[in-house]
C-alpha cells in the first residue's frame, strides 16, 4: 500500500512516545514491502534559514521535514496558533512533494495535525485513519475550564468525528473517545503499542558506574522517566519516598525526564525534606538511559492519567521490576503480581507499601520482571501490530458524511458526576 503518515513529531524531532510510536510503526512498514512517506517538521523555535525544509530517506521512510514558518509563534505560549501555523506550513508543501503520489491512505496521529491530515485526505479523496493517543479531557481529569483546553478539545473532536476509522491505544483509551466524541465503540480499533528489546543492552560498566554515582553505600535506587507534568503523578512518588525510607534508609529516586513540573517536583521534594534524596536528571540519551534502566532496583509509574504506558513496555523491555498505578492503559500493560506491582492513582499509601514488597522480596520482583519481558513477544510485537494496522487501512474506505457542526463543551466534567 502507498502511506501517508502525518505526525508533528518524527526522529529527530520527538518530544514523547507519540514519535517512536510514529518512527517504530513507519519503518516496520516499509521494511514489509509498503510505500511510506511520512509528512512532519523541523524542530520547533527554527525558521527555513537555520532549518530549511528536508526531503530525505532514511530506513525506507520518505519524510518531508517543513521548515517553520517566520512568523513569532511559541509552543509553550501560543499553542493553537503555533499549531495551526505549523498546520499550514504542512499543507502548503505537501501537494508539491506528492507530486503525483497518492496514497491509498492517510494515518493522522493526534490532533496537532487534524487542518493538514484531513485537509490532504480531502483533496486526494483518499480515506483518513486517525490514531487518538491521548484526550485533553483526559489530561485534565475531565475538567475543561480553560480556553484553551476547550479549543484542543474541539479539535480533537472534529478528527475523531471526520476520521474514515479510529484507532487507540488501549481498550480504556477506546472507552474514553467513545465517550468524549458520541462513537460506537465496536467502531473503534484497539491496537497496542510496541517495543524494540534490544535497544536496551548495555554493558556491565556503564551499569556499576550508575550505582557507583548515585547509591555508592549500595542503598536502593528507585527510577521515573517520563515527561514531567502534573498527571503522571510523580509528585505522590515523592510524598511516599519519606514513608519507604523509614523501612528502607537511604533509599533514593532519580527522575528522567523534562516538563513543565520540573520546578514543581523540587520544591514537593522540599517539603517533604528528601531533596538530597531526589535526582532531577533531566532528558537521559538512550543509552544513559538504558544503563539507568538496569542499574535501579524498581521502576515506579505514579500515572493519573496514562492512555498506555510506553514506559512500562520499555521497562519490561530492560527486565526492571516495575511498580505503577492502575491509570487507563498501565491496567492493561501490567498485570499485578504477575509482572509488576499495580496501585491505585493517587494513593500515597499504596505506593510505599508496592515499593516495599519489591525492595523486601528482589528475587519475586526480577522473576514479574522476566515475565513481563517474556510478554513483550506476544502481546506487543511490532510485526503483529504492523500487520494489525495494515488490516486497519485495507478494511477503511471513505464514509459518507454530513456537515461536522461544532461540539458542546462540557459546562461540568466531560466524564460525568464521578468523573474515573
Amino acid at each position: 500500500m502507498r502511506v501517508l503518515i502525518v505526525s508533528w513529531e518524527y526522529p529527530p524531532v520527538v518530544v514523547g512516545g507519540l514519535g517512536r510510536h510514529v518512527h517504530a510503526l513507519a519503518r516496520r512498514l516499509a521494511a514489509t514491502g509498503h510505500d511510506v512517506r511520512v509528512l512532519s517538521r523541523q524542530p520547533n523555535g527554527t525558521d527555513a534559514t537555520t532549518h530549511p525544509t528536508l526531503d530525505e530517506t532514511v530506513d525506507g521512510v520518505r519524510v518531508l521535514r517543513v521548515a517553520e514558518d517566520p512568523a513569532h509563534l511559541e509552543f509553550d505560549r501560543d499553542m493553537v496558533a503555533w499549531t495551526l501555523g505549523m498546520n499550514h506550513g504542512l499543507l502548503r508543501a505537501a501537494p508539491v512533494w506528492l507530486d503525483g503520489w497518492r496514497p491509498d491512505v492517510v494515518h493522522a496521529h493526534d490532533w496537532l495535525v487534524a487542518h493538514a491530515a484531513i485537509g490532504v485526505a480531502d483533496l486526494l479523496r483518499v480515506p483518513l485513519v486517525a490514531t487518538v493517543h491521548a484526550t485533553e479531557a483526559g489530561r485534565h481529569s475531565g475538567w475543561l475550564t480553560s480556553v484553551i483546553s476547550q479549543q484542543v478539545h474541539s479539535v480533537e473532536w472534529w478528527l475523531a468525528q471526520r476520521a474514515d476509522a479510529l484507532i487507540t491505544c488501549s481498550e480504556a483509551m477506546r472507552r474514553e473517545v467513545s465517550e468524549l466524541f458520541d462513537l460506537d465503540p465496536a467502531d473503534i480499533h484497539v491496537l497496542h503499542n510496541g517495543i524494540e528489546p534490544r535497544r536496551w543492552r548495555v554493558e556491565r560498566a556503564e551499569v556499576d558506574a550508575v550505582r557507583t554515582r548515585y547509591a555508592p553505600d549500595g542503598s536502593a535506587l528507585l527510577l521515573y522517566f517520563g515527561r514531567l507534568e502534573y498527571e503522571k503523578g510523580v509528585q505522590d512518588l515523592i510524598a511516599a519516598l519519606p514513608r519507604i525510607r523509614r523501612t528502607h534508609p537511604g533509599t533514593r529516586l532519580l527522575v528522567a525526564g523534562d516538563g513543565t513540573h520540573a520546578d514543581f517536583l523540587a520544591s514537593r521534594a522540599r517539603t517533604h525534606r528528601v531533596r538530597r534524596a531526589v535526582h532531577l536528571l533531566g532528558h537521559l540519551p538512550d543509552r544513559a538511559l538504558a544503563a539507568t534502566l538496569a542499574a535501579v532496583n524498581a521502576v515506579v509509574l505514579p500515572s493519573r492519567y496514562e492512555p498506555f504506558g510506553m514506559v512500562a513496555l520499555e521497562t519490561a523491555a530492560a527486565e526492571t521490576p516495575l511498580v505503577a498505578s492502575t491509570a487507563g492503559g498501565l491496567g492493561e500493560v501490567v498485570r499485578d503480581r504477575i509482572t509488576g506491582l499495580s496501585f491505585a492513582p493517587g494513593d500515597v499509601a499504596g505506593i510505599a507499601e508496592a515499593v516495599r514488597t519489591v525492595l523486601d522480596d528482589p528475587a519475586a520482583a526480577a522473576a514479574r520482571a522476566r515475565t513481563a519481558h517474556a510478554r513483550l513477544r506476544t502481546d506487543f510485537d511490532w510485526s503483529r501490530i504492523t500487520e494489525a494496522t495494515v488490516a486497519v487501512y485495507t478494511a477503511t474506505r471513505p464514509r459518507p458524511r454530513d456537515p461536522i457542526g461544532k461540539p458542546k463543551i462540557p459546562t461540568g466534567n466531560a466524564f460525568g458526576p464521578d468523573p474515573r
